[in-house]
């Protein structure tokens, strides 16, 4: 069991609800029936058949639900409002689940009749046509207005004491009888009840020879029942300042006597901020916007709010196309106002930083051996395609025919190029040679 409550929104003190299955035919023609009845006898102010919600998925109106609205006055001057919806129960499509809330204009007295009388049937408990509304929404076998008594099998009755107190739409009370009691003890204490908590309230029977067992069952609730007295399941979530022991009764009496005590416990509990459940929360907002049966004063306000809201939304667009418009001249002034202004100039870019001495040096010897380098391939490269000299001008540049250049001239892919008097002055050239060594 979860022990927080923070993420829950609380029971209103103004709310009555509960839920219910019925598992006769026709439920709606039960609820159509005991609303005229109670209108015809002024027990109500009116009542109204509105239709369905649409479907939000498909578009598609919800027939299968069945929707009723009555409004009473409670004491005569509290104006209470209420509504039960009928949902099909797809597994069984004779049993229809039924949620009843309503809301009053001042916190809720328990000795206001009970809402759902108002709607169903208060009397034939039997299993007659108008007697079958009473069945537990969730938990199978239980009854609003019987005695219920545990199952014998230990794990079944812990299971059922388990799923019982999941349901946070009603109180369930655990009643030990300490003797095997008479007729008049075997009928259920809700008939003692007030009329506010007697179709709220589960009545749980354990056996004498059932203590210990209806105790092992209890212990992961975290709650005991005396022998012979009672004890509230506690609600999931549990509120922080929940404690058990003030939701228990150490004798009930099962002689036909009020049991002044438990009615104690229950009002205390039903004061408790418990958390509202899901489907109580969904109901109770369907309540509060949907509703239709509206007397004439109260069409007026609710027109004079719908003109007052459409007044405030048009102020609040009319406010936001004034932001806008001034948003609007605002960002043009800004953009004529950046055409007008020159160009901002260049920045100067600064001188580079001067390079070391040393590096200077170097970089300036590798331009010269490379400057060398060049002129020396672009000269070989020319002397092959000179036109010839003429001789005497061969001779005055004989003196120049040891250098590498001119060696590179007579090899001997050259000679065969040459005149013969080309090769005269080479054969003399040759001789002197010889002489000198």
């Amino acid at each position: 069991m979860s022990n927080s409550a923070t993420d829950r929104a609380t029971i209103p003190q103004t709310l009555w609800a509960a839920r219910g299955r019925h598992t006769g035919p026709a439920p709606e023609e039960v609820v159509r029936r005991t609303l005229i009845r109670h209108k015809e006898n002024g027990d109500i102010d009116d009542f109204a058949e509105p239709p369905a919600p649409q479907d939000e998925r498909d578009g598609q109106h919800e027939e299968a639900r069945r929707i009723f609205e009555a409004r009473w006055r409670a004491g005569g001057t509290v104006t209470v409002r209420a509504r039960l919806t009928l949902v099909p129960r797809p597994s069984r499509p004779q049993e229809h689940e039924w949620r009843l809330v309503a809301e009053a204009e001042r916190p809720w007295d328990e000795a206001w009749p009970s809402p759902a009388t108002l709607f169903w049937p208060e009397g034939a408990s039997g299993e007659g046509d108008d007697g079958v509304w009473d069945h537990h929404a969730t938990v199978a076998g239980l009854r609003f207005r019987q005695v219920n008594a545990l199952p014998a099998d230990d794990k079944e009755m812990r299971r059922r004491l388990r799923d019982a107190a999941r349901e946070a739409w009603c109180v369930h009370v655990v009643v030990h009888e300490a003797m095997t009691p008479d007729e008049q003890g075997r009928l259920p204490l809700a008939r003692l009840l007030p009329p506010g908590l007697r179709h709220r309230v589960v009545e749980h029977r354990a056996a004498p020879h059932q203590f210990r067992a209806v105790n092992w069952a209890l212990k992961d609730l975290g709650v005991e029942v005396p022998r012979g007295g009672a004890v509230l399941l506690p609600p999931d979530p549990a509120p922080e300042d929940y404690d058990g022991r003030e939701h228990s009764v150490r004798s009930v009496f099962l002689d036909g006597s009020a049991p002044t005590e438990l009615v104690a416990a229950l009002r205390h509990f039903v004061a408790l901020p418990r958390p509202l459940p899901r489907a109580a929360e969904e109901a109770l907002a369907d309540l509060r916007g949907n509703w239709t049966l509206l007397t004439l004063q109260e069409e007026l306000e609710r027109e004079r709010r719908l003109v007052a809201m459409y007044a405030e939304a048009l102020e609040a667009m009319t406010k936001s196309r004034d932001l806008y418009k001034q948003a609007a001249e605002e960002a043009l002034d800004a953009l004529a106002a950046y055409r007008d202004v020159p160009a901002p100039a260049l920045p100067q870019q600064r001188p580079a930083s001067r390079a070391p001495a040393a590096l200077q040096q170097l970089t300036g010897m590798f331009e010269r051996l490379k400057l060398t380098a060049r002129g020396q391939r672009q000269a070989a490269s020319s002397s092959e395609g000179v036109p010839r000299l003429s001789p005497a001008t061969e001779t005055d540049a004989s003196g120049a025919a040891d250098t590498p250049g001119s060696m590179a001239a007579d090899t001997p892919g050259n000679t065969a190029s040459h005149t013969p008097t080309d090769r005269g002055s080479g054969t003399e050239g040759a001789e002197g040679a010889d002489r000198a060594s």
